[in-house]
């Protein structure tokens, strides 16, 4: 691991990677960046990132949950 950052191997059909590859063009970054945006995203959504947690503990201090 560099830079804090996990490595590891993903195994993608053909067609859902050419769709990951166009949408990372239409956007200007590479196919690995818009993977990590994706599930960031998606994590993010789910309430299962540290950030999430700590902006529910934030608004629950503040009376807005």
């Amino acid at each position: 691991m560099r830079n804090g950052r996990k490595q590891f191997p993903l195994r993608l059909s053909e067609d859902l990677y050419r769709a990951y590859e166009k949408w990372a063009g239409d956007e200007f970054r590479s196919v690995n960046a818009q993977i990590e945006a994706v599930l960031s995203e998606a994590v993010q959504k789910a309430g299962r990132s540290q950030q999430a947690e700590t902006s529910d503990i934030n608004n629950t201090k503040k009376g807005k949950l």
